[in-house]
């Protein structure tokens, strides 16, 4: 099979692909994607299982060029998958992107020629290409993660993991269902669930710390309003200053400034009246920092919680009396009416530190105390080997030392700005390592990334530069910064995935920057403004 040659290879077709796409094809440039599902989406093709939606309020969660929001309405606060879809769709239609995009083949590896300046891709399916510029948009979540339960293979019945969860859906109508895990996909699946379950059972191994999604439908001539007031313009630049990409900020007073009951006013405005993140991303700005302060937050948390759940057991579970962990420590979900299905007499919460899975049998599941519960269905709301796993399961070769990404990644995560590799020329990626990514609005952080990338190639063509490359010391002054961002907050406390705490085995450090996003984007543009620093560059040879 004849090799597809092009400027610019991407991997992956979801916001950070087809953003990147979108901007080099402005400056005429010949750009591929390679996609491993059939439809455009990135995660919004995977994620299909029941419930699952954005936790981003709109109208963020889209992009933010005129051409392209004007002429789309969502029609809920949070979007489902479905509506996702109909967006990408909308998206092809606008931008036509399909006609670059190869569905249906996932790329195993990649190898860089050195002497000709280009990375050679190859796909699973046969397919290969050539670039001069290779860019891995996969995202943090392209890597499940199945814990290692005995007798997973035993189960006669279905077992689907809520990451590649059937695309025709699954009849939960009437059954007995088991849910491992109470993630967001897990929060998502039992409140979708519950209702119409014969049996419901909850496998919790720690509480999440869920806020209300106070969900609500978009009415179109409202919207339509804001545009022309200039609302949505007015937020998508305010998710270029703010910590996390979103509309609102920190509010810049620490958390006894206000008295007791102010305080309370405060919190009941932002968890109850107003919902979604802003009990996490726009209270006080010592809530992360300062344990004291966070334990305020978490009581008022609990206390709203528990008011709302009637089995004295299960509250305790949902919400106890002391916290695990710091609040806000591990990413919290956003749910409509989650605490509620326990209150049904149908559904079962077991809790995983007090009496873990022993195996799964043939029938069901039997817990280390001996009790055991057959099931028609079972669903892994398990996660992923999230940020790393994307990019480290691909067998990308560096051109000196053919060492794979996991090869250089073995001793500790480095990477330049989140955005290239040292030993990886030509090689940017989106949405991965020591980026805001896990920290911030997805569709914020991978359009910063793209401009970004666009505004190189283009500097880098008129230079006439073939060949750039993150330096060894970069790589080491961006990770010790991302570590110090992240040492002096209350996350370390925490046993999450935000550092790879949920693989057994694997090392626990920062995965993520937490320095927030305008920091990031000043690190980013310094680093190209000041004649490359941080990089080495060379120019093609004439021939």
């Amino acid at each position: 099979m004849a090799d597809d040659n092009c400027d610019v290879a991407i991997v992956g077709a979801g916001f950070g692909a087809i953003a990147t796409l979108h901007l080099l094809r402005q400056q005429g440039l010949k750009v591929k994607i390679f996609e491993k599902g059939s439809r455009s989406g990135g995660i919004w093709y995977w994620n299909c299982y029941p419930g699952a939606r954005v936790d981003s309020d709109a109208p963020i969660y889209q992009m933010f060029d005129k051409e392209l929001w004007e002429g789309f309405s969502f029609k809920e606060r949070y979007p489902g998958w479905q509506e996702l879809r109909r967006y990408f769709d909308y998206l092809d239609e606008k931008l036509q992107f399909s006609k670059s995009v190869e569905y249906d083949s996932q790329v195993t590896g990649a190898t860089f020629d050195d002497s000709k300046r280009l990375w050679h891709i190859k796909c699973g399916n046969g397919k290969t290409a050539t670039a001069k510029w290779f860019i891995p948009a996969i995202g943090f979540a392209a890597k499940k993660y199945v814990p290692p339960i005995q007798g997973l293979d035993k189960f006669k019945g279905p077992i689907h993991h809520t990451a590649e969860w059937p695309q025709q859906g699954v009849d939960l109508v009437g059954k007995r269902i088991a849910v491992i895990g109470t993630g967001a996909s897990g929060v998502q699946v039992i409140q979708e669930s519950g209702h119409e379950a014969k049996q419901l059972t909850v496998y919790q191994r720690t509480p999440n710390f869920a806020l209300p999604m106070n969900q609500k439908p978009l009415i179109y001539d409202e919207n339509e309003q804001l545009k022309r007031e200039g609302k949505f313009d007015e937020a998508f630049k305010t998710c270029y200053t703010t910590f996390a990409g979103f509309s609102y900020d920190f509010n810049e007073k620490n958390t006894f400034d206000d008295s007791p009951e102010d305080r309370e006013k405060f919190y009941r405005k932002l968890l109850i009246e107003e919902g979604g993140f802003r009990y996490w991303l726009n209270t006080y700005k010592d809530m992360l920092f300062d344990e004291k302060a966070n334990m305020e937050a978490y009581n008022f948390w609990r206390d709203f919680v528990r008011s709302r759940v009637k089995d004295e057991r299960h509250k305790e579970i949902l919400a106890p009396t002391k916290p695990p962990h710091p609040w806000g420590t591990k990413r919290p979900s956003l749910e409509q009416y989650y605490y509620e299905i326990y209150n049904l007499p149908h559904v079962d919460l077991v809790d995983l530190s007090e009496d873990p899975i022993e195996e799964i049998t043939e029938t069901g599941i039997k817990n280390k105390s001996g009790k055991q519960t057959e099931f028609d269905v079972i669903a892994l709301a398990t996660g992923f080997d999230a940020v790393t796993g994307s990019l480290a399961q691909l067998d990308i070769r560096a051109p000196a030392s053919n060492q794979t990404i996991a090869d250089h990644w073995k001793e500790g995560l480095k990477t330049s700005m989140g955005i290239s590799i040292n030993g990886f020329p030509n090689m940017f990626f989106l949405y991965g390592p020591q980026a805001p990514t896990a920290f911030s609005n997805g569709p914020s952080c991978v359009q910063i990334q793209a401009q970004w990338i666009a505004k190189t190639i283009k500097q880098l063509n008129e230079q006439g530069v073939d060949r750039l490359e993150a330096t060894e010391a970069h790589e080491k002054e961006w990770t010790d910064k991302t570590h110090h961002a992240w040492d002096i907050t209350l996350f370390p406390q925490a046993k999450s995935w935000y550092q790879g705490a949920n693989i057994p085995g694997r090392k626990v450090e920062p995965l993520n920057w937490a320095g927030g996003i305008p920091a990031y984007i000043q690190a980013l543009d310094e680093s190209r403004d000041n004649d490359w620093q941080g990089w080495r560059t060379a120019k093609a040879v004439a021939a």
